[in-house]
């Protein structure tokens, strides 16, 4: 008893249609004694009234009645009450008859003659199923609440890209104001091409293979507003044998994201820009001061004003590279592009650190470049990509080590490759050293100067260039770093 307790659902409803007396007062003292609410009813037409008049979650019904046939009760009920339960009562003698009502929806059956443990395990197992049923609305019902008041847009498709489910988010964002789009196809949604060439690539992505696709929509591409800027995700849904179902596409509205980003953008540009002239200035006084211009100087005042032109110049550097990097972020780099040829450049690059490496007594070489295609890109961007690359990479390696500087092709990208022998990278910091002003900080490198933008940059031109730049690394056995940039269409 303490089992079928344990399963049974607060509040249900039991109805005991069945034309025998002793069978309608065994059911109905069994499961009162279970704690169950429990009616009973002679015949069909008197079941059909108590069902027009409440609800029952369960009913057990004999398929033998007088007047009515059960098989005729069955299809009214599962008709008018489709979640409700009903569990036939047969004889042997018909159990051709409960194989047909199964057919016509019949949950289960019990056959006559049945013990009370017969009758509690078809219970319990009607309330297993009632329980699991409860369970899916549960959760459907706080889904279908979730998905409705998040302010993200949310879209899914079935396999044959037919709309299952688009909340007000997704419709607003996409401007839609008419009917109810569900069981529409996504073309007839959604007209941009991009987002449909993105939902195809998901609904027909391997089962081998599970990838976020993601891409960025300005300028009206989808949304009215030539302001808004959507984020759009879109990735495959799959079932346990990962076969494809549909997709689910998410659009969050990043309009104000960007603006800030532009704002501080701005902000930093001015700034750095206020700063470096002044800068200038004053590191251009203090070098008269230096060259004994404006009197002669001690030992001591020399001293000191080389740590003074130090800092100086390292404020003036970082005001450039903040600059430089707002220049980048705000696409004014890379709008004038020319046809650039890399081994030269690359060994124009080379010779002018060759200074620098020099005073380290570090061996900094150009493998020699076979023939490469030549690159559409701003000449000055990718100078200042290799330059950094070769600053860091002298930067960081010990005295009397080496550097090398190498180009290869590889399909439709030309790979700039800058290998030094130096105190290489944990694996702790790989991915935080392509952000802004972060630094490695450790016992080998908090002698070394610099700002921390230095990589951030070479990032933003790569990416810039439709690009990508990676590392090799390993503590104490030097770093690898690799751009790789598009060649040039003919």
């Amino acid at each position: 008893m303490q089992e079928l307790k344990e399963k049974m659902p607060y509040g249900v409803k039991i109805l005991v249609v069945d034309d025998e007396k002793r069978i309608r007062d065994a059911c109905s003292t069994m499961l009162c004694n279970e704690g169950l609410e429990v009616a009973v009813a002679e015949t069909g037409y008197e079941g059909l009234k108590k069902i027009e008049a409440e609800h029952f979650d369960v009913i057990l019904l004999d398929l033998m009645l007088p007047g009515m046939r059960g098989l005729d009760f069955l299809t009214y009920v599962k008709g008018k009450h489709p979640d409700t339960l009903v569990i036939v009562i047969t004889g042997y003698a018909t159990l051709e008859h409960a194989v047909e009502a199964m057919k016509k929806g019949a949950y289960d059956f019990i056959s006559k003659p049945f013990s009370p443990q017969d009758l509690r395990g078809v219970i319990g197992k009607a309330f297993d199923y009632i329980r699991t049923l409860e369970d899916i609305s549960h959760e459907k019902s706080r889904m279908g609440v979730l998905i409705n008041h998040i302010s993200d847009g949310v879209m899914a498709t079935d396999a044959q890209k037919k709309i299952a489910l688009a909340n007000p988010a997704f419709l607003k964002m996409i401007g839609h104001q008419g009917e109810n789009p569900i069981g529409r196809r996504v073309s007839d949604l959604i007209r941009n091409e991009m987002l449909l060439g993105i939902i195809e690539e998901a609904v027909s992505m391997p089962p081998v293979e599970f990838g976020e696709i993601t891409h960025e929509f300005s300028g009206g591409e989808i949304a009215e507003s030539e302001e808004t800027v959507l984020a759009v995700r879109c990735v495959p849904f799959r079932d346990r044998m990962h076969r494809n179902l549909g997709t689910i596409t998410v659009m969050h509205d990043i309009t104000a994201m960007k603006k800030m980003d532009k704002l501080k953008s701005d902000f930093v540009s001015m700034v750095a820009h206020e700063v470096k002239s002044p800068m200038n200035s004053v590191l251009a006084m203090v070098k008269v001061i230096q060259d004994g211009l404006a009197g002669s100087l001690t030992e001591k005042q020399t001293e000191l004003l080389g740590r003074v032109s130090e800092k100086i110049k390292g404020l003036s550097d970082l005001a450039a590279e903040l600059l430089d990097l707002s220049k980048i972020e705000s696409g004014l780099i890379t709008l004038e592009k020319e046809k650039l040829d890399l081994a030269p450049l690359l060994e124009e690059q080379t010779n002018f650190h060759q200074t620098k490496a020099g005073e380290k007594n570090i061996c900094l070489s150009l493998e020699r470049v076979p023939g490469l295609r030549p690159i559409l890109a701003n000449r000055r961007a990718v100078e200042e990509v290799i330059s950094n690359l070769l600053t860091n990479a002298i930067k960081y390696t010990p005295e009397g080590g080496n550097v090398t500087v190498s180009a290869t092709e590889e399909q439709e990208y030309v790979r700039i490759s800058v290998k030094d022998t130096g105190i290489g990278i944990s694996r702790d910091n790989l991915d935080r050293i392509f952000e802004r002003f972060y630094r490695v900080r450790d016992d080998r490198t908090r002698f070394v100067a610099g700002t921390g933008l230095g990589l951030a940059i070479v990032k933003s031109i790569a990416e810039a260039h439709n690009g990508s730049v990676k590392v090799e690394s390993q503590p104490g056995r030097g770093s690898t770093f690799h751009v790789s940039l598009p060649v040039m269409l003919t």
